[in-house]
């Protein structure tokens, strides 16, 4: 039997063949398909394509768009697609948090995710965009959360929490919870942190910066049913998943969310041609959203207000004018994440908009916790508004400080209030119902 170095191999071959002249064409012409045939990774059948995620299958830390592609797809086909724990799966329950302190330290330059792939998408050419709807998801039994500070500098506060912890957690798939203390329970809500295409320029690349490409986006929306477009930079496209998470909260701020692997990320991918975008979309049942990245989250809030004025108009047929006010009466803004180097931020706007959205809360509601910050700076304002929120909890629930920094990086929301010249406001919202009755002990 061939080895499965010969497949990729042969995959590297196929992907640099021309495109098939016609979509009927038969399968035993791709040669894909023969490696496949002849016993290697991977299996393709009724538009469906099987990728374990296997030591020749995956990669650690980089993106490179010369990397030989591991699946061969069609337009409109299924990608059913495994994937691994951190590190190249070596961040499992009971590693000690020292050890993954030492695996980032080693490896200097590179991301900690384990990311497979590339998948080559026949007839995807540059200037077109991928549509990934995610069909389902099914993460691994477990997960695990946690904070590197020290030389590292990683996190949203690394010199306040000056002490690394990790947390591991077993999730109730029944109940769609875990517990992250006796008496305190976390929705497990799978999305992939990394889904991503190749750059245009050459090199290898650290996962961890997202960018037009998507990447390690870290939105927390992009859950099962939702559909991800992508613009398209090379030839094939070439599409990653891994970072998975089972759940996360806006800002991810502690570094980390609750990072498992999946046993199933299913997706239908297709090519969209005739319709170029210069930054990832998502669609969900109920909304469009919007992103905008960069190191300086200011900017990043004035790519998405671009983006999401160039959004409604080539969408809606809306003037400037009418966009931008659709925008602050309907649009709900969120920080994805600020510890990706490059920051994040995203805009929900509703299929169907119906009475304008309310003023974001600047104080403790029935369901919430609240805090809030306003200032020039959307940096200063989200690191105000999110440490109010983790004093808040080491005070009225008695929770360490790590502990509060962690919850507060895996449940809270970060919400934007409405952009205005000169002012930024972040309100942070952290649900009480996440605290629930302990369980009794036997």
């Amino acid at each position: 039997m061939p080895n499965r170095r010969d497949f990729l191999a042969g995959a590297a071959a196929a992907a640099a063949l021309p495109m098939m002249p016609s979509a009927h064409a038969e399968t035993n012409e791709r040669p894909e398909i023969a490696a496949l045939a002849a016993g290697h990774i991977g299996q393709y059948q009724g538009g469906v394509y099987l990728l374990p995620a296997t030591s020749e299958t995956v990669q650690w830390g980089w993106f490179d768009n010369s990397e030989a592609p591991r699946a061969r797809i069609r337009s409109g086909d299924t990608l059913v697609m495994e994937t691994m724990m951190a590190s190249m799966n070596q961040v499992l329950p009971g590693v000690p948090v020292d050890e993954i302190t030492r695996l980032r330290v080693a490896h200097p330059g590179r991301g900690p995710h384990t990311i497979t792939g590339p998948v080559f998408v026949e007839g995807a050419m540059p200037g077109d965009v991928l549509k990934i709807r995610l069909n389902r998801i099914v993460p691994r039994a477990y997960g695990a959360n946690w904070n590197l500070p020290g030389d590292l500098k990683l996190g949203q506060f690394p010199d306040v929490f000056r002490q690394p912890q990790v947390k591991y957690f077993f999730f109730d798939m029944h109940r769609g919870v875990t517990e992250f203390l006796p008496g305190i329970e976390l929705p497990v809500r799978p999305f992939p942190g990394i889904v991503g295409v190749a750059r245009a320029e050459s090199g290898k690349f650290s996962t961890v910066p997202p960018g037009p490409f998507g990447g390690n986006m870290d939105v927390r929306e992009l859950v099962e049913g939702t559909t991800l477009f992508l613009p398209v930079f090379v030839d094939g496209a070439l599409l990653w998943s891994g970072d998975s998470h089972a759940a996360q909260g806006n800002g991810e701020i502690n570094l980390t969310a609750i990072e498992t692997a999946f046993n199933e990320l299913n997706m239908t991918i297709e090519v969209v041609k005739g319709n170029t975008i210069a930054w990832p979309r998502i669609e969900t049942p109920t909304h469009w959203i919007t992103v905008g990245y960069d190191r300086d989250l200011d900017k990043a809030l004035d790519i998405l207000e671009e983006e999401t004025l160039k959004f409604l108009t080539d969408r809606r047929g809306l003037s400037a004018a009418a966009a931008r006010k659709f925008m602050s009466a309907h649009g709900d803004c969120r920080v994805s994440e600020v510890v990706n180097q490059l920051k994040g931020v995203y805009c929900m706007l509703p299929k169907r908009p119906g009475k304008p959205m309310p003023d974001r809360p600047t104080q403790e509601t029935r369901s919430n916790f609240v805090t809030h910050t306003t200032d020039r700076s959307a940096q200063t304002a989200m690191n105000d508004a999110a440490m109010q929120m983790i004093v808040g909890l080491q005070e009225r629930k008695k929770l360490s400080a790590l502990d509060a920094y962690a919850l507060a990086s895996l449940a809270m929301d970060a919400r934007i209030g409405r952009l205005e010249p000169g002012a930024r406001s972040i309100h942070c919202l952290l649900p009480k119902k996440l605290w629930v009755p302990a369980k009794s002990k036997a």
